[in-house]
């Protein structure tokens, strides 16, 4: 708009294909991963029970960490079926379900809700708060989950050689809905992707699921068994010569 004399070179300039480079591989933490991670908040205190419910909820909802920290005690269903309304991109707004322990984990948290005197209807508070009763950060959450995180790693099972961020749970929820068999489709669906061929990032992610396709397909083509070097008569007759 400054330089229109110049459009046209522009154009050619944003024309230009980006330079291909190598594509990192998603990270995710596997099942037992997460579930030594879910048994570090002590919930004997108030606090490590609103730590292990952000938790589970970022992990089961998949929710992006600002989605999670914009939630609101009405974008929560606990009647069947529940639900948690989250407010993503583009001012969108998608349902995910809630089932088995989250839903009681909810239950049992939002009662814990009523005991503090705010300003504001119940309605309208928000579902995660510090001390100050002041709505979680995304900052505040990912402090958060690096403080579990580093305190799992000091369990044997919990190898991993990569930043675990609030992002990491949502690919995690990803590749645990893939591995159960779920068409890409509803994946999408549920993570509020607008295209699918972002949600295919995850297909390409998981080796092992490659590895049990390859087996699924693979056909013995070459049936002879290798020959036995100990059978070779002439060569074991020429090692027992060069050991004399």
């Amino acid at each position: 708009m400054e330089m229109p004399e110049n459009l046209f070179e522009l154009r050619r300039i944003l024309g230009i294909s980006p330079k291909r480079t190598a594509k990192t591989i998603v990270p995710y933490l596997t099942e037992n991963e997460l579930k030594i991670l879910f048994e570090q908040p002590d919930v004997r205190t108030r606090q490590g029970k609103r730590d292990l419910v952000l938790l589970v909820l970022m992990y089961d909802s998949a929710a992006r960490v600002q989605e999670l920290a914009d939630l609101r005690v009405k974008n929560i269903r606990l009647e069947s079926p529940a639900i948690i309304a989250l407010h993503g991109k583009g001012n969108k707004t998608r349902h995910v379900p809630i089932l088995g322990k989250t839903k009681e984990l909810l239950i049992g948290y939002l009662e814990d809700h009523k005991k503090y005197s705010w300003g504001i209807p119940i309605t309208d508070r928000p579902v995660f708060f510090n001390q100050q009763q002041q709505q979680l950060t995304r900052w505040g959450i990912s402090y958060i989950l690096n403080t579990y995180v580093n305190r799992a790693r000091k369990h044997d099972d919990f190898n991993i050689a990569f930043a675990v961020t609030p992002h990491v749970l949502r690919h995690s929820k990803a590749m645990g809905m893939l591995k159960s068999g779920i068409n890409l489709v509803y994946i999408r669906d549920f993570l509020g992707h607008i295209n699918v061929t972002t949600t295919e990032v995850y297909a390409r992610a998981d080796s092992e699921m490659k590895r049990k396709a390859l087996e699924g397909s693979y056909r013995e083509l070459y049936t002879e068994q290798l020959p036995l070097w100990e059978s070779d008569i002439g060569l074991m007759q020429w090692l027992q010569d060069l050991c004399k």
